[in-house]
């Protein structure tokens, strides 16, 4: 039982119950930040715990910070150990279908040292095509687990790096918006459009097929040898619009066989808080 990047739902089915597993509902709705949980009570995987992306995942938000701040390793320690993460545990998240959100919890877990997490592929849609079982309510409360978290102070760049790396040809910026989002063409969510000058765009989605589960791993490692065109990947920074869908590349990156890129976690919505730093369209 060591799965460390993602899981299919066959795998998943052989260890629910088990005391060691410990399976998180990152289900969410930017859109509609209470919707992921009334859909988690409504019908979950048997055992899942719910975790919210503004709570549980980030920090509070400052005139300062994106709109998902990187949280706190002790608050993070808090959260999991709540959720009866311990240092033996494996970690399966999984979200409603393309692991966009799970990615996060997946990533975070990660960073603070605990490598027995992966994302369920293809997330509930795939469980339930594949006949798994399903529950409703909230389950009750695990028994609370001791998490000491190890961060990793390498896998994060702030924003004046990001700065320095636009201007480095030996590094390389991924952004994991949609193409219209980085080009500035369309901006939803945010309240200035474009991305950093000198990043290029690798779409989350662009990591996945059309059922939402990620690409067989020769295909995504051509995908992405092709991407980093030489850049060795500890010279890669990914982000997106608040440090979210671009744990979905990183997971990725991992997939393919290139580990050890790098999280912008304020992102674009972090950057544009500071109307001195450069913004590129088109």
């Amino acid at each position: 039982m060591d799965f460390r990047t993602t899981i299919d739902s066959a795998s998943l089915q052989t260890l629910i119950g088990s005391p060691r597993v410990v399976i998180l509902d990152c289900r969410f709705d930017l859109a509609a930040p209470d919707a992921g949980k009334q859909a988690y009570l409504r019908l979950h995987i048997p055992t899942a715990r719910y975790v919210d992306l503004n709570r549980d995942l980030s920090a509070p938000v400052s005139p300062a910070t994106g709109r998902h701040p990187l949280p706190r390793p002790e608050h993070l320690a808090v959260v999991f150990g709540r959720l009866g993460v311990s240092r033996d545990s494996q970690v399966v998240a999984y979200d409603e279908l393309n692991g966009s959100f799970a990615a996060r919890a997946w990533w975070l877990l990660r960073w603070l040292g605990h490598e027995r997490a992966a994302v369920l592929d293809g997330g509930l849609r795939a469980w339930r095509e594949a006949g798994g079982a399903l529950e409703s309510g909230e389950p009750q409360a695990p028994h609370a687990a001791t998490f000491a978290p190890r961060p990793d102070s390498a896998a994060v760049v702030t924003a004046a790096e990001v700065l320095e790396a636009s201007q480095d040809r030996r590094r390389l910026l991924i952004d994991a918006r949609a193409p219209e989002r980085f080009a500035g063409q369309v901006e939803p969510i945010d309240p200035v459009a474009g991305h950093v000058p000198g990043a290029i765009n690798h779409p989350f989605t662009a990591n996945l097929r059309e059922d939402g589960r990620f690409l067989a791993q020769p295909e995504l490692a051509r995908r992405w040898r092709e991407r980093l065109g030489g850049t060795a990947p500890a010279d890669v920074i990914a982000m997106c619009g608040s440090g979210v869908t671009a744990c979905h590349d990183l997971l990725a990156l991992e997939l393919a066989g290139f580990p050890g890129a790098k999280l912008y976690a304020g992102s674009w919505s972090e950057w544009i808080r500071d109307p001195s730093r450069p913004i590129a369209r088109g």
